[in-house]
């Protein structure tokens, strides 16, 4: 049969038109001295090469053209109904790789009510760098802590793309929570997390299968020790205080708090009797790249929850054995409470073992609820604090934070879009130290970043999919193996 060029050449100029959802496009009459109002706000953002479309919208906009410029060079032009610019993935990446390096130049015109001949607006800028960022990352979604829950999960994003499914619920796994997950090496192939309620235990995958344990002590806050064998956990007996007015409707608490290692080869928990006193509090531990370190934050214990106000917990590090699988005798403190203020929660060194990045609130273990709460960084070379306002967001909270393999990227949760739900935010590090702003995880829809009403909680990078196997819902048909 003869293949009619005329037709295939019309039907490819459709699909490419549809692709960028400009038929034809427009020139507006008018021209702004300002940039336009997007949401989410990308301008002047640094975002990693292999990152998922940029989708932006404008409020009250009813056609919007957005053109996509490197070096002069015009590479794409998008056109979107009801204010919302929806880059084809595809078209995405080609423009990416031409601008490694670079920055695109995004010029913005749109048409309403307002201004039915149009309004072109002062162009903004997106650096890209030519560092990758890990290609997916893993989360709980959850309501926020002050309402009552039904459906919760464990699950998964590839960050060049919008996809994103399941790894573990509590409906397939019958438990009334599943948390604190957590990988060796960021590594999709060996994963931890809790299962609360009837049956509940810790689960283990390592290649495909999976295990429950269930130590004789409860314990949660999961750091993997880099080199797969040792997990450090924190064991603690956890309360809540509820306010009815405020801006902080709860306060997360721990009545007690010990340190504990998880020996995975040898399937035992071992003690250090310095960190099971009932004197202080010992949470949230976090290991060095080396292995050689295990950071934690550290407190007085005090009367809780009357004498919260009090509880200021301080950074410690102790030394660590791995081939004997035990802690030393150095401790050091790295961020001092007493002395320097606040209380600083989630211990995190990047992958290069020169920065410490961590929390910071007025008081308490939880700043999540803090509105407060700001990150922090130190130079643990020299022990000096490292400016990094620029990613926080004053009197909203930003709290965990996780760090890229090639320690360039961080990704943290924050309250900042509207105080009460949790959304992601990504930002750039540069080989200097320089922080760059960050930048809200990317979704097809925009709106989806106000309109799915559910928390982004502990946020962790990965270096593939996950691939839970199918009849791990068995395991919580069956009792405990308890491990001492």
């Amino acid at each position: 049969m003869r293949f009619n060029t005329t037709i295939f050449s019309t039907l490819l100029l459709t699909v490419c038109l549809l692709l960028t959802g400009c038929t034809k496009t427009r020139k507006a009459a008018r021209t702004a001295d300002v940039q336009p109002e997007i949401f989410p706000d990308y301008k002047g953002v640094t975002v990693p090469v292999n990152i998922a479309p940029l989708n932006f919208m404008i409020d009250g906009a009813e056609h919007i053209q957005a053109t996509f410029i490197v070096g002069g060079e015009e590479l794409a032009t998008v056109c979107g109904s009801e204010g919302v610019v929806d880059i084809p993935v595809d078209e995405w990446q080609e423009m990416t790789a031409k601008a490694a390096g670079k920055t695109i130049e995004v010029e913005v015109s749109m048409w309403n009510d307002n201004y039915p001949d149009g309004i072109k607006y002062k162009p903004f800028s997106v650096n890209v760098s030519k560092d990758e960022i890990d290609p997916w990352i893993a989360y709980r979604l959850i309501e926020p802590g002050y309402e009552s829950w039904r459906y919760m999960g464990i699950y998964q994003r590839e960050l060049s793309s919008f996809d994103e499914d399941e790894i573990i619920t509590n409906k397939t796994s019958k438990s009334a929570c599943v948390n604190c997950h957590n990988f060796d090496r960021r590594s999709a192939k060996r994963m931890m997390f809790h299962a609360r309620g009837a049956n509940g235990g810790t689960i283990f995958l390592e290649n495909g299968k999976t295990q429950k344990v269930k130590p004789e002590m409860s314990v949660v806050y999961p750091a993997w020790h880099p080199e797969g064998r040792f997990i450090a956990f924190s064991s603690n007996v956890t309360r809540q205080n509820f306010y009815a007015e405020g801006r902080q409707p709860v306060e997360v608490f721990d009545l007690t708090s010990d340190l504990v290692i998880y020996d995975t080869k040898e399937e035992k928990i071992v003690k250090d009797p310095r960190f099971l006193t009932e004197e202080t509090l010992e949470t949230f531990p976090g290991w060095s790249p080396d292995g050689k370190w295990l950071y934690f934050s550290c407190a007085p214990k005090r009367d809780m929850p009357a004498d919260r106000k009090n509880l200021h917990y301080s950074i410690i590090r102790v030394d660590f054995d791995a081939a004997k699988g035990t802690l030393g005798n150095r401790v050091d403190t790295v961020y001092n409470a007493r002395t320097q203020g606040g209380s600083a929660s989630f211990p995190r060194v990047s992958p290069d073992g020169r920065y410490l990045l961590f929390t910071l609130a007025d008081f308490g273990t939880f700043p999540i609820w803090h509105n407060e709460a700001d990150l922090k960084m130190i130079d643990l070379t020299t022990g000096a604090p490292v400016e990094i306002n620029i990613w926080n967001d004053k009197g909203n909270t930003d709290s965990y934070h996780s760090w890229s393999k090639n320690g360039r990227w961080v990704m943290f949760s924050s309250r900042r879009l509207d105080g009460r739900y949790t959304r992601l935010f990504i930002a750039y590090l540069d080989k200097d130290g320089k922080p760059c702003k960050p930048f809200l995880l990317p979704q097809r829809d925009p709106r989806q970043n106000t309109l799915r009403l559910k928390s982004f909680n502990i946020p962790e990078f990965m270096d593939g999919r996950v691939e839970m196997p199918k009849n791990t819902i068995e395991l919580f048909e069956c009792e405990d193996n308890i491990i001492k």
